[in-house]
């Protein structure tokens, strides 16, 4: 979107790899998102119909369009996450698409049985009441984004050094490098071990998928066993994330902290293996799980509600979805997650504490980190041109002459065969050099410059 040409990146066969590859690794169980590898796929549809740039960000919106069936909230999120400029002209092209992807998508929920549904149904409809918050928990929902950025920040921060420890450590090297898909089926191994129902499993609800899980998250009853509790919440419901018995006992407090810790780890080890891998998904469960683990806190120590028997009572169902939001806008950078949240809940009732939460999560974790995305671009040192720092007015009044470096090296038209052996012997570690005419240093042509820095490395060789 930048204007850097990535090699294989758009064409037919990474697309074919990338649907099988994403079929197989969702149908394997980790713990990851199928966001990112649809925006992959849809980036690459749009670029083999059009060959413009400029449909990159419409194939982006409808990943997320088709990942949670809300087409307004994906051309948001794919303006905020692919372009640092979007030109206005390119939003009937993303909400067409976006709208046509997400038509198709509840098609598909049609003829596909709830049985069936598993990765394809993805529309979480709440039911709050209007009244669902009081004004005095809004700090606390402030404080609920405040976690969700510092989460946020110490996730990013954790994959980046989980990443560069895979890529430096001798030890890591000589057991997975030589088979690149032995580390990718040890964490297979790993997490199927860890979810196993009978083992660790049933501490944090291990049968679940993530879409079950969001399900368990964002239900308005309480899920503490209390004689006081206004909305108790189904047996069934009960026994996913508790667990009373003569040998454990397991309240909601241990099935949430358990499924936090472990699913922070998993997440920040799965999204870098060799399959195709969302963050967007497993970020949004991690946030409800963190939310839901706040409201069950409050409505244990405010079983009647803030305001006693006569107000309404703490909807932890609500704390989840505002922690979804705010630790998933956190992780990634930006603010359109809000939308997608009222899209599929189907709800406007959590929108404010919602912002809220988002505003101040995405202004933690951006003094703190980058975002996701831009930390696995570092990490991989791809092309990436960087937002402005922020400056102050004098900062315009600077000119070019008085930071640019006057002393370098160049070539002209008459320089000779033992001038250019002994520039290269001299400055061994620059990649291109600029062509002149003459000593004065007028630019002649680009051409010549994209020649020489083609042929230096052939060159360097002979000489």
């Amino acid at each position: 979107m930048h204007g850097f040409k990535m090699e294989n990146y758009l064409t037919v066969q990474t697309l074919i790899a990338k649907m099988i590859g994403l079929t197989l690794a969702i149908g394997s169980g980790l713990p990851i998102g199928k966001e990112g590898p649809f925006v992959h796929m849809a980036a690459i549809v749009a670029t083999i119909l059009s060959r413009e740039m400029e449909m990159l960000s419409s194939g982006c919106a409808v990943g997320i369009a088709c990942t949670f069936s809300a087409p307004v909230g994906a051309v948001l999120y794919a303006i905020e996450s692919t372009s640092k400029y979007f030109a206005v002209k390119n939003y009937w092209r993303g909400f067409l698409a976006a709208t046509c992807s997400a038509i198709v998508f509840r098609f598909a929920n049609f003829f596909v049985t709830a049985e069936q549904s598993g990765t394809i149904m993805a529309f979480y409809q709440t039911n709050f009441p209007t009244e669902s918050f009081l004004v005095e928990e809004l700090p606390i929902f402030a404080f609920l984004g405040l976690l969700g950025g510092l989460f946020a920040a110490l996730f990013i921060f954790t994959h980046r050094k989980i990443t560069l420890f895979r890529q430096d450590n001798s030890i890591y090297r000589m057991i997975f490098r030589k088979n690149f898909f032995a580390f990718t089926v040890f964490m297979a191994l790993v997490v199927g071990i860890l979810t196993y129902p009978e083992g660790f499993g049933r501490y944090i609800a291990g049968q679940l998928t993530f879409r079950e899980t969001m399900a368990d998250f964002f239900n308005n009853c309480t899920m503490h066993i209390t004689n006081t509790s206004k909305q108790p919440c189904s047996k069934k419901l009960l026994q996913h994330w508790t667990s009373v018995s003569s040998e454990s006992q397991i309240t909601i407090f241990h099935s949430l902290t358990c499924y936090l810790i472990t699913y922070f780890f998993l997440v920040a080890i799965c999204i870098s293996i060799n399959v195709p891998a969302g963050v967007f998904v497993p970020s949004f469960v991690i946030g409800a799980a963190g939310g839901r683990l706040t409201g069950e806190v409050m409505a244990f120590f405010f079983p009647e509600g803030l305001r006693g028997p006569n107000g309404p009572p703490i909807f932890p169902g609500l704390y989840a979805v505002v922690g979804a939001a705010a630790y998933t806008g956190a992780v990634t950078h930006t603010l359109s997650v809000a939308v997608i949240i009222c899209e599929l809940t189907g709800q406007l009732t959590p929108l404010l504490p919602v912002l809220i939460a988002m505003l101040v999560g995405n202004a933690v974790c951006k003094f703190l980190q980058p975002s996701i995305y831009e930390s696995i671009i570092r990490i991989k040192k791809y092309p990436y041109l960087p937002d402005l720092p922020p400056s102050r007015i004098s900062v315009h009044t600077v000119k070019v002459e008085q930071i640019m470096v006057k002393d370098i090296i160049y070539i002209t038209k008459s320089t000779t065969y033992r001038e250019l052996r002994e520039i290269l012997r001299f400055a061994p570690t620059l990649k291109s050099f600029p062509v002149v005419t003459d000593r004065s240093m007028s630019v002649t042509s680009q051409i010549l410059l994209e020649f020489w820095f083609l042929f230096k490395n052939s060159l360097n060789k002979k000489l």
